[in-house]
C-alpha cells in the first residue's frame, strides 16, 4: 500500500465523506479446519470464540503471551463447521502463524495460510449506494443486509462488514486475479484509491489502536483500552496469558487509554511525554493530526483516574503545549 495516491488529505476526508477502497492484500489470512478448532482458539485467544456460535460471525481479539501482553490484535471469523479464518497484522504474520501452529498439532488442526487471497476495504458513509452501482451484483441484497461483524461467503468471495476508520464499510476478500478485476472496476466506478497515511489518519480519529504502537508484547489489553475484548467468564476457561493479566486486573496503579487533543497549535507525536501539574503522567502512544477536525490528537497511555476536560501539558521540543483529555473516539463516524 503506497502512503498516498496524491493527496493524504484528500483521501482522508473522501472516506470521511463519500467512499474510498484500500488494497490491504498485505494482511494475512490463516484458515483454521479441524475438530478440535473450536478449544484451539479458546486457549489462544482473549476473547472467546464461544461467544459467536452462529457460521458468519466475526469477532475482534487479541492473542497474548504467558505474561498477558499482546502478541497480535486480530479478527476471527466462524465459516463453518470445525472451521475458522483469521485476519492478522502483516507486521506480526509469520510470528502469529508459527505460534498458532506450535499449539495446533495436538488439537488436530490444520492451519492454512491464504497467500492466493487478495483483500480490498471499501469504507466510507456512501459504501452502501456505492455497491448498489458496482460490485458483485447477484449478491447485491445478502451483501447490504449483512450487520457489523457479520461475513458472507459464497463463490470464492468472503465480504465482511468491518474496517478501520470508524465509517461503515466492507473488507473483501478474494483471490488475487479477481480481487485485480475489481480493484479496476471500482477505479472506473469512480471510486477512489486510498493510502497508507489515510488509513493511519483515519484510524487515530476512531479511537483504534495500531499494533506496535498502541499496544506490543510488552504492554497488555486493559492498559491499552482493550479490556473489553477479555472474556474473564467462564472462570474455566483457561487462556494463554489469563494468570497474568488476573494479577494486572487488580492492580490500583495500572495505567489507563485517553485520548488527547490539542487546545494550542501543534501536531502531536509518538512517544511525547505528558505532564499534569509539572508532574509526568505518562506519554502518547499514537498521535498526529486530524484533518476532520483540524487540530493535534493523540491516544497515550496515562496514570489511571484522570477526569475527561482536564487539561495537561505535552512536551513538544522543549515546550509545554496544552491539551485537553478526552474520551476517544474524536470523530463519531457513521455506522451503518
Amino acid at each position: 500500500m503506497p502512503l498516498h495516491y496524491g493527496s493524504q488529505l484528500r483521501e482522508h476526508l473522501t472516506v470521511r465523506e463519500d467512499c474510498g477502497v484500500f488494497d490491504v492484500s498485505h494482511m494475512g489470512i490463516f484458515d483454521l479446519t479441524g475438530p478440535g478448532v473450536d478449544d484451539l482458539l479458546r486457549l489462544l485467544m482473549a476473547n472467546d470464540v464461544a461467544k459467536i456460535p452462529r457460521i458468519g460471525q466475526g469477532q475482534y481479539t487479541v492473542m497474548l503471551n504467558e505474561r498477558g501482553n499482546v502478541t497480535d490484535d486480530l479478527i476471527v471469523y466462524r465459516l463453518g463447521e470445525g472451521f475458522f479464518s483469521l485476519v492478522v497484522n502483516a507486521g506480526t504474520l509469520e510470528k502469529d502463524l508459527a505460534w498458532i501452529r506450535i499449539h495446533a498439532a495436538s488439537y488436530g488442526v490444520e492451519v492454512t495460510w491464504r497467500k492466493d487471497m487478495a483483500m480490498l476495504a471499501l469504507q466510507g458513509p456512501k459504501v452502501p449506494q456505492r455497491l448498489q452501482h458496482c460490485l458483485l451484483g447477484s449478491f447485491e441484497e445478502r451483501i447490504l443486509a449483512l450487520r457489523p461483524f457479520q461475513i458472507l461467503v459464497a463463490d470464492g468471495w468472503r465480504i465482511a462488514r468491518t474496517g478501520y476508520t470508524g465509517e461503515d464499510g466492507f473488507e473483501i476478500m478474494v483471490d488475487a486475479e479477481r480481487a485485480a478485476v475489481l480493484w479496476d472496476g471500482l477505479m472506473r466506478a469512480g471510486i477512489a484509491p486510498v493510502g497508507l497515511g489515510a488509513r493511519d489518519t483515519l484510524r487515530l480519529e476512531a479511537g483504534l489502536n495500531l499494533y506496535g504502537q498502541d499496544m506490543d508484547e510488552k504492554t497488555n489489553p486493559l492498559e491499552s483500552g482493550l479490556g473489553w475484548v477479555v472474556a474473564w467468564e467462564p472462570r474455566s476457561r483457561e487462556f494463554i496469558g489469563r494468570k497474568s493479566l488476573e494479577l494486572r486486573r487488580v492492580h490500583p496503579a495500572l495505567p489507563q487509554r485517553y485520548g488527547l487533543m490539542l487546545r494550542d497549535k501543534g501536531v502531536l507525536r509518538n512517544h511525547q511525554e505528558v505532564f499534569l501539574k509539572g508532574r509526568r503522567i505518562g506519554e502518547i502512544t499514537s498521535g498526529g493530526y486530524s484533518p476532520s477536525l483540524q487540530k493535534g490528537i493523540a491516544l497515550a497511555r496515562l496514570e489511571p483516574g484522570l477526569a475527561p476536560g482536564a487539561l495537561c501539558e505535552v512536551m513538544v521540543r522543549g515546550r509545554g503545549l496544552v491539551a485537553e483529555i478526552v474520551r476517544p473516539p474524536f470523530v463519531a463516524g457513521r455506522k451503518k
